[in-house]
């Protein structure tokens, strides 16, 4: 467990972080029902839904942060991108297959990371990305960000990432940035 302020990050793996489910789903409904993301309640049920499935993956880690008195107040998670991925079908455009190239354990998918209004701009979101990332042995981070979400995108870029394509999954009306964080380069605040 990692503190910034009276903040603490609990590092999870599946079995726990399923424990933890009302933790991260009240995280999740508080920050995802705020625009640019606008989800309903059916929207939550429905990742919750894929929540307890992700959370029985290989390699799945998370990152939860608390208040001193246990309010759940931020999250991140993930886990190994497998082989067969469609991640990278999702692409608008192609990538040269050596990035694309996926062996389980080489790319850590990014699924959320979130914190809810009243405890942003407080370093809370880097702390939950440097905790989660000091749990996992991926060589990279991989990840969407909606392309609205302007302070995400741009806290993301201050971390390292870097964009290497937009991809639009679903219905493909919303576009996304796909967002690659090399974890052997050293970048900004690395």
């Amino acid at each position: 467990m990692t503190q910034t302020g009276t903040i603490t990050a609990e590092t999870m793996d599946g079995p726990a972080a399923a424990r933890a489910t009302a933790a991260f789903r009240l995280v999740y409904a508080d920050v995802f029902a705020r625009p640019p993301y606008d989800e309903t309640p059916d929207d939550v049920t429905a990742a919750f839904e894929r929540f307890a499935a992700q959370t029985a993956r290989p390699l799945f880690r998370a990152a939860l942060a608390r208040t001193a008195d246990g309010e759940p107040v931020g999250m991140a998670y993930g886990h190994a991108v497998p082989p067969d991925t469609r991640w990278w079908d999702e692409l608008t455009e192609p990538v040269p297959a050596a990035l694309r190239r996926e062996d389980g354990r080489r790319t850590f998918g990014l699924m959320e990371l979130g914190v809810r209004g009243p405890w942003r701009g407080r370093g809370i979101a880097r702390h939950l990305h440097d905790t989660l990332t000091a749990a996992i042995a991926a060589e990279r981070i991989l990840l969407n960000v909606h392309q609205s979400a302007t302070p995400a995108s741009s806290a993301y870029r201050s971390w390292g990432y870097r964009r290497i394509g937009e991809s639009r999954p679903g219905d493909g009306s919303v576009g996304y940035d796909v967002m690659l964080l090399d974890l052997h380069q050293k970048g900004p605040g690395r």
